[in-house]
């Protein structure tokens, strides 16, 4: 199995800034595609990016330019830099994770805890 441990998320004034991370460790033989997804309440879970494991990048059309989507590979973590927030960014975020597991086909897909981000007005 593999586990997703995120950390980051908090309160924050309008305009301000927090950099979420995920790590992801187990049985990982390879890690594929990454990303993060966020969902408000009483609202469906939706995009916010994702990174490929050669490094390109997806965003929502109402995100790009405020976050940026990264990872380190060889700590198997990925990374949401979020500036500008807005009240409308609260939400829980998730991380997602497609991995290839040691000794197992095919790829599996993992979800993080979650973590609540919280901006102020």
């Amino acid at each position: 199995q593999v586990q997703l441990v995120e950390s980051g998320g908090g309160l924050v004034q309008f305009g301000g800034s927090l950099r979420l991370s995920c790590a992801a460790s187990g049985n990982i033989f390879r890690v594929n595609g990454m990303g993060w997804y966020r969902q408000a309440p009483g609202k469906q879970r939706e995009l916010v990016a994702t990174i490929t494991s050669g490094g390109a990048t997806n965003y929502a059309d109402s995100l790009e330019g405020r976050f940026t989507i990264s990872r380190d590979n060889a700590k198997n973590t990925v990374f949401l830099q979020m500036n500008s927030l807005k009240p409308e960014d609260t939400a829980v975020y998730y991380c997602y994770v497609s991995v290839i597991e040691s000794g197992h086909l095919p790829p599996d897909d993992y979800w993080g805890q979650g973590t609540q981000v919280t901006v102020s007005s």
